[in-house]
């Protein structure tokens, strides 16, 4: 049974690992590698997951498919967790989809990023009270890409519906004026992993996504543990030894120039590194160089000193 509206706030305040999706060969899914993934990072401490998220390739997945990797993560996981659901598009087609995730019994729904080229503010907060209207299920907007006003924000946490706020733009004063003026109905998390988990916690965070704990989640559960109690000085140090990996993902590969290119590869990477699996991408991803491969290697193995040094 669903969580209620309770449940998915309180699961937001803490460390929200994303699903990604292994892919063959053949780029066909590995539901049974997707289900042990999962299982993995339960084991490992996590509680909340995000299925059909950007960083499992929604972009690139069919509508069924998004429905079936969702179904996947909610046959495979414990009661005890909370599983927001990627949903993305235009009205109608989201609202199907969001038709479909309720039957399966999510918990939640994390709006993904408007991926219109012309977008208004007031046009999008519309968008997400129509969304609210299809489910008695909470909305969780992802406000990434695009750069909107104070105002917007604090109307977005007014929206009936909403429950919690992923949070991915670099500018950690918007988000202390929008969060400020919002109560506890509204939970905002972190959307830019464990790099900004520091300086957002003091701006009105309250949980963030995984970065390197999507494979290594000890990472992230430690650091969580050492802001909420307040120990600034080991959440720095557990911000900065993720660091390195994470910029790695920032980097563009070989033969491009676009920033970012392969951060989902190098997140497959880690989770081929951890003993989970990672698989192929699909296009318009790429795979990883040799070089970058080896790279992401040596990082992996910085990191996992660091962890030994300071969490085992």
């Amino acid at each position: 049974m669903p969580l209620a509206e309770s449940g998915v706030r309180e699961h937001l305040r803490g460390v929200a690992a994303g699903l990604l999706t292994p892919f063959d060969d053949d780029l066909d899914i590995e539901h049974d590698e997707l289900a042990a993934n999962a299982t993995t990072l339960y084991d490992g401490g996590i509680r909340t997951f995000l299925a059909s998220a950007n960083i499992s390739e929604y972009h690139s997945l069919t509508r069924q498919e998004r429905v079936d990797v969702t179904a996947t993560a909610v046959d495979a996981l414990p009661s005890d967790v909370c599983v927001l659901a990627g949903v993305g598009g235009s009205t109608a087609s989201a609202r199907e989809l969001i038709d479909a995730y309720d039957r399966i019994g999510v918990d939640g729904m994390m709006i993904m990023p408007p991926d219109h080229t012309y977008v208004h503010e007031r046009g999008l907060l519309r968008y997400y009270e129509k969304l609210a209207e299809a489910s008695t299920a909470p909305l969780v907007p992802y406000v990434k890409g695009f750069n909107p006003s104070i105002n917007y924000l604090r109307d977005l946490a007014g929206l009936d519906g909403v429950v919690g706020i992923k949070y991915a733009i670099e500018d950690a004063v918007k988000l202390g004026a929008a969060a400020s003026t919002t109560g506890d109905d509204v939970v905002w998390v972190d959307g830019l992993a464990e790099p900004f988990a520091v300086s957002f916690w003091n701006e009105g965070i309250e949980g963030f996504s995984a970065g390197v704990s999507n494979f290594r989640p000890e990472v992230g559960l430690a650091l969580f543990e050492a802001l909420t109690e307040e120990n600034w000085g080991r959440a720095r140090e557990l911000r900065n030894i993720c660091l390195p990996y994470q910029n790695f993902r920032d980097q563009t590969g070989q033969n491009n120039s676009l920033d970012g290119a392969i951060s989902v590869p190098a997140v497959k990477k880690g989770l081929e590194l951890a003993g989970l699996r990672g698989g192929a991408v699909r296009e318009p991803i790429r795979s990883l160089s040799a070089d970058d491969e080896r790279r992401a290697e040596e990082l992996y193995d910085q990191l996992d000193d660091d962890i030994e040094r300071l969490i085992d």
